[in-house]
């Protein structure tokens, strides 16, 4: 179990340490960066936080969510244990948020998918991480003391 874990763990590292760069890189193909400063431009729109009167620059949020993804990527897959949590953490609240933006701008499910599976991955690789860790939890025994032990032999 704890193998199978850890290539999930490396796999979902991976695929967001990609898609981070991929946010970030411009070399990847002029078309594949056109379409993704555009779909920025429209996710900047239905920021959640916009209720609050902030909408973020559609530039600067494509680069925070990149580095986002980029780094908690690489921390997920090769980072210590205590890392891991956190960057696990905050990909499940930007996968939340992705959710959200979809549902927002009233994007198809087939477009909600991608993001609803890594959701799903990454709080269940949270969920058996927790269970794996409460089995390693050792729990002391009682020991027989020597009155105790006259008492049954009596």
């Amino acid at each position: 179990m704890a193998f199978l874990l850890a290539a999930l763990r490396v796999l979902l590292g991976g695929f967001f340490a990609l898609t981070g760069a991929a946010k970030l890189s411009e070399q990847l193909s002029a078309a594949a960066s056109q379409q993704t400063k555009a779909l920025f431009e429209q996710f900047a729109e239905v920021f959640p936080l916009k209720v609050f009167g902030y909408q973020p620059d559609p530039m600067s949020y494509q680069v925070a969510v990149g580095w986002l993804e980029l780094l908690a990527g690489l921390l997920l897959a090769l980072g210590p244990p205590m890392l891991q949590e956190i960057s696990n953490f905050l990909l499940i609240v930007l996968m939340m948020g992705a959710i959200f933006t979809l549902v927002s701008l009233k994007e198809s499910l087939n477009t909600c998918i991608p993001a609803v599976v890594c959701l799903v991955l990454l709080m269940l690789l949270d969920v058996c991480h927790l269970v794996v860790q409460t089995k390693k939890v050792v729990r002391p025994r009682r020991k027989k003391t020597p009155s105790s032990v006259k008492e049954f032999s009596e």
